[in-house]
């Protein structure tokens, strides 16, 4: 992000969000057992997304409204322009984006 110029204030929101969401696949989807996140990375002057991927149990974060399971979701959606979620191949996919806005 800060390559393509994001203002240091938005990849620190951004990054937090993503270790936010790591850290909920280790604790509540993993319970602390051995398991595999893949995080994959794109970007240009204008966006950036990440995806993270593992094979917990199913858990969809968009269907929860607000802060009601947690700050965690709140703060992720709060960072994020678009959080989009999919379940494919036993795999829960969760995608954020953070869009350039002038002057970030």
């Amino acid at each position: 992000m800060a390559a393509q110029d994001f203002s240091p204030a938005a990849v620190r929101e951004f990054s937090a969000a993503v270790k936010e969401v790591m850290t909920n696949i280790i604790r509540h989807g993993y319970r602390g057992k051995p398991g595999e996140i893949r995080v994959s990375c794109t970007g240009s002057p204008e966006k950036v997304a990440v995806e993270i991927a593992d094979s917990a149990p199913a858990f969809d974060p968009t269907k929860f409204p607000g802060a009601d399971r947690g700050p965690g979701i709140a703060f992720v959606r709060q960072a994020a322009d678009i959080v989009t979620y999919r379940h494919r191949d036993h795999r829960n996919i969760l995608t954020l984006v953070k869009v350039r806005r002038k002057g970030e």
